[in-house]
């Protein structure tokens, strides 16, 4: 059994470096910006000096492995060596892979990702609910017993994904006891898929949370551009919870979110989001990137105060 949970070693980062995560995303373009070649040559410069620079300043990073996986297997050594070295410089390791599918497929992801020996070093994974949240479940499981998270896409920015986002869910009836221990009926609410999925993850958080974890080892991914009202979250960002699901938010700096207004986004939730930028940092280039990585945990602290 891990020494800690996830959840209470995101917490400790939290408290050590603050909020803010740095993206590892070395598009083609990127690389020719940062005068690299785009191969695995320079993948290889790219990705260690994202991590030295990241290292002692930020606590998370967070890997796009498209951008390792376009070179084949030899941008997965890299991957591999990213992992590692993120390791050994204490720094947490987000793999944004957005894995998702069912039975001993998704038991393969799991070894792959987050097993014993998995050949990656993560902390934890971005995942897909939609073959059903339950799919998800034997994921879980095994990364309570391993120490890992898991981010679970919930409500994202692009615009193609909010008419299933947002989709009813109709209400069900469910029988409970009243005080005499005689069943009756009740109908639940209706509600829209995200706010189901939020639900689902505050649920196994309250169960698989260590008796002194702040944040639970289970969180959802919500864009930091998007208007959570719309999906049917406004209680993510008005009612505080006991275990607090961490929130991963992609969309800040260049996808045009503020890190200045992360407080007045995110509410009463706002201690528990994990603010991700990328573009806004990686294109200040090798000489920029220290700088430009201070400049947005400096924001992001006034933000968030």
């Amino acid at each position: 059994m891990p020494s800690s949970s996830f959840g209470a070693r995101l917490h400790t980062a939290f408290e050590k470096y603050g909020q803010l995560c740095v993206g590892v995303d070395p598009h083609s373009a990127l690389m020719l910006e940062w005068g690299l070649p785009d191969n695995v040559r320079g993948l290889d410069v790219f990705s260690k000096t994202v991590v030295d620079a990241a290292a002692g300043r930020v606590g998370i990073i967070k890997p796009q492995v498209a951008f390792f996986e376009r070179f084949g297997s030899k941008g997965f050594a890299i991957l591999e060596k990213l992992g590692e070295r993120a390791s050994e410089s204490g720094l947490l390791v987000i793999m944004d892979a957005k894995r998702g599918d069912i039975g001993s497929t998704m038991e393969g992801y799991f070894d792959a990702w987050l097993g014993k020996s998995a050949p990656f070093h993560a902390d934890a994974l971005t995942v897909s609910p939609y073959l059903g949240f339950d799919s998800l479940k034997s994921f879980m499981a095994g990364s309570v017993e391993r120490g890992k998270g898991l981010f679970v896409l919930d409500a994202t920015s692009n615009p193609e994904a909010q008419t299933l986002q947002t989709a009813q869910i109709p209400g069900v009836e469910v029988t409970q006891l009243d005080q005499d221990g005689n069943p009756f009926t009740v109908t639940t609410e209706p509600t829209t898929l995200a706010a189901a999925i939020w639900s689902g993850l505050e649920s196994v958080n309250s169960i698989t949370a260590g008796p002194t974890d702040l944040l639970g080892s289970f969180g959802a991914v919500l864009g930091a551009t998007l208007n959570l009202n719309r999906f049917g979250l406004s209680n993510v960002t008005t009612i505080a919870q006991t275990i607090a699901t961490p929130i991963l938010a992609p969309g800040f700096g260049a996808q045009g979110a503020r890190l200045a207004d992360a407080g007045r986004l995110f509410g009463s939730a706002s201690h528990q989001v994990i603010a991700s930028v990328s573009r806004s940092v990686l294109s200040a280039g090798v000489a920029g990137i220290e700088d430009a990585i201070d400049a947005a945990k400096a924001e992001l602290a006034e933000g968030l105060a």
